[in-house]
């Protein structure tokens, strides 16, 4: 018990420490690209959005190799290895001379990129019934530590020369590299190990694994409308903000140190008291609810101050993250966790390709002095459009299968209906 213990501290450092690094770099990216390339912020956000479209098609690639190889060889030397490809994906973005150097770099992450996927296998090894919901609930709560340290550090490196935070980030990669290969337990034991096959390790077949759930299709399809939907978000947060409210550095690592303080109160406490008691089907509408909800208000705030206070609502629906996860992990058996989860990492990858682009084109077309109507909230207001639908469907899922939607013990998750 006080092995699994620490495997779960530790799991959860790694995952702070990655999302920390990852802070570190966004509030200097607006700057990086707009001094590298002489552009402006429209143009400067197409960019970005090309760069995140990189890093998704290699990972989509990947990630089931990635997930297959774990549950072949273990999760440990996986873990150790994505660490220490992110660590050097750093370093080049810290060197890179010109934006061709920026997309190697974003490559290698994304060939590298299994510190989520294969944690997320981890945890599931480690995890039992009554206590999956809220495991998969320290994802979310590091993901919100990182966010209140990384961009704040970010902001203040920031001001040193927009390339220091990427030093920052490879050091803070290469001391959990090193930390990890001294501590880190392997989780899956040999008999629960299965020989690799290419056939299960491509990103099609491993898309195609999640067809052996049919109950989960319709949820699936809201989570492909959850993930694309975030990208409003993930890809658009700095650019809006300096283009909006005249941001700086500073203030875009604040904003998201306040995201961060929301989502790990979200995951790691509210999420352990209002799960169980609301059940999985509740917490993912009211979830899904609450993010369109928070979509809407930040396309319509006229007042920096105005995206704090909306982050509330919005950071709400987080929510519906572990009641998701924790719905399908607990169907799959130990020996597939890792492909199942490579195959996730597949799905969110494949949005990804076309969440970035699609937002950050739209963003930079609708403050373009050429276009018909200047609406820099746009990405948000369709992000808004993709989550409510989302949510329908969701709900058209709980009833087509006659699950009840009830209040719901920890220990019956695996019952629940058949989580961004």
């Amino acid at each position: 018990m006080s092995q699994r213990k620490a495997a779960i501290s530790f799991i959860f450092v790694t995952l702070l420490i990655d999302v920390i690094g990852w802070g570190i770099i966004i509030p200097v990216m607006p700057n990086l690209l707009k001094q590298m390339e002489h552009v402006d912020t429209g143009q400067a956000a197409s960019m970005n959005g090309w760069l995140l479209f990189a890093f998704s098609v290699t990972q989509f690639l990947f990630a089931p190799v990635i997930g297959n190889l774990s549950d072949r060889f273990g999760r440990r030397p996986i873990i150790l290895m994505s660490l220490f490809g992110f660590g050097l994906d750093y370093i080049m973005l810290s060197w890179a001379p010109t934006i061709e150097w920026l997309y190697v770099g974003r490559i290698i992450a994304g060939i590298t990129g299994a510190s989520f996927t294969t944690a997320a296998a981890y945890i599931a090894d480690i995890s039992t019934n009554e206590n999956r919901a809220q495991n998969f609930g320290m994802i979310g709560a590091a993901f919100g530590l990182g966010f209140i340290l990384g961009p704040i550090i970010g902001g203040l490196l920031g001001s040193l020369g927009p390339r220091v935070p990427f030093l920052a980030a490879a050091g803070l990669c290469f001391l959990n590299w090193l930390w990890g290969y001294f501590i880190l337990p392997e989780s899956l034991s040999k008999e629960h190990r299965r020989p690799f096959e290419w056939r299960r390790a491509n990103p099609i077949g491993s898309l195609l694994h999640l067809r052996k759930y049919p109950n989960l299709n319709y949820l699936i399809f809201s989570i492909v409308l959850v993930y694309l939907a975030a990208h409003a978000v993930q890809s658009n947060w700095s650019f809006y903000t300096i283009e909006r409210f005249h941001w700086g550095e500073g203030m875009i690592g604040v904003s998201l140190a306040v995201v961060g303080f929301l989502v790990g109160g979200v995951q790691a406490g509210l999420t352990r008291y209002v799960n169980p008691r609301l059940g999985n089907a509740r917490s993912i509408y009211i979830g899904l609810i609450l993010y369109t909800i928070g979509m809407v208000l930040f396309g319509v705030a006229t007042k920096g101050w105005m995206m704090l206070v909306f982050l509330v609502p919005y950071c709400l629906g987080g929510i519906a993250g572990p009641a998701l996860q924790a719905t399908i992990t607990s169907q799959v058996d130990v020996k597939e966790q890792g492909e199942l989860q490579g195959a996730l990492t597949s799905l969110m990858s494949a949005t990804s390709i076309i969440g970035p682009p699609m937002m950050t084109n739209l963003f930079a077309w609708a403050i373009n002095p050429s276009s018909p109507i200047y609406l820099p909230g746009a990405p948000f207001f369709l992000g808004a459009i993709l989550l409510g639908a989302s949510a329908i469907i969701a709900f058209i899922s709980f009833h087509k299968h006659k699950d009840p939607i009830v209040v719901a013990e920890p220990s019956t998750v695996q019952d629940d209906i058949m989580h961004p």
